[in-house]
């Protein structure tokens, strides 16, 4: 059976609900990553991303499409107003120009950046998260973290709201490219996989995945309806490939 009958795209659908979840984690220690960003669509979370310039955020193309987006920073509870937050409107969604975003078959370049109507002020709670330094191979076996918000289940029904962490092994390109066919992009894509105890799942697309204190891939897509399926590896954009596109952009939209 094409593993396409159970891919998944994870932002969530529905601005109505909240059904995001990192499955197996723990809470994160507050404002431990100030580089987080919780990206709403009419005051409901949809995705994660992460603040690269005092004026952009960095997420999955899928993510979004219309309605009023804010990006919320410095948050560590969602639905509250802590005093740490920053609350900015999205002026621009740029997708990369080759993301195909009807098509069902192609699912690499699934990055985007989000022009902010204000730059972000920097405090303890908001910073920049730096981006690798070139393109270069990420070993196997590596232990990375992803964080987001949302249900520790993938079967709860109701959001915690509270940022979320977990640790996940980096799986072999070979691998990936085996169970994903032609899902799977080596060039652009990098994939972890799951111990049918943690993962990423729907909500958390655009959430980066850190190695060794280093962003390496962006949340995209997983198994629909168990993303904790330890057969099929859970897949990301690959960062450092997008560093020329990125770069480029955003000196163009200054």
């Amino acid at each position: 059976m094409s593993p396409y009958m159970f891919l998944l795209l994870i932002g969530l659908p529905l601005a109505g609900g909240m059904d995001s979840s990192i499955i197996g984690g723990k809470e994160a220690i507050p404002f431990s990553r100030p580089y987080m960003a919780s990206i709403q669509r009419d005051k409901y979370h949809t995705c994660g991303g992460m603040l690269i310039r005092e004026d952009y955020v960095l997420t999955a193309a899928h993510c979004l499409d219309r309605g009023n987006i804010e990006v919320v920073l410095g948050a560590h509870i969602i639905n509250k107003a802590e005093r740490s937050q920053q609350r900015i409107p999205v002026t621009e969604q740029i997708r990369h120009p080759s993301y195909k975003q009807n098509d069902e078959n192609d699912y690499s370049n699934d990055i985007m950046l989000l022009k902010l109507k204000k730059k972000a002020k920097l405090t303890r709670f908001v910073n920049l998260m730096p981006l690798p330094k070139k393109n270069e191979k990420t070993p196997a076996n590596v232990k990375c973290s992803i964080a987001g918000w949302g249900l520790k289940s993938p079967k709860g029904n109701k959001a915690s709201y509270v940022m979320q962490e977990v640790k996940l092994k980096l799986e072999e390109n070979s691998k990936c490219e085996e169970m994903w066919q032609h899902y799977f992009n080596p060039k652009n894509m990098i994939c972890s996989v799951s111990d049918g105890k943690h993962a990423f799942c729907q909500g958390d697309s655009g959430s980066p995945l850190i190695c060794k204190k280093i962003p390496q891939g962006l949340a995209s897509y997983t198994i629909k309806g168990d993303c904790t399926n330890t057969t099929y590896p859970q897949v990301y954009a690959k960062i450092s490939y997008f560093l020329p596109w990125i770069n480029k952009t955003m000196e163009m939209n200054e």
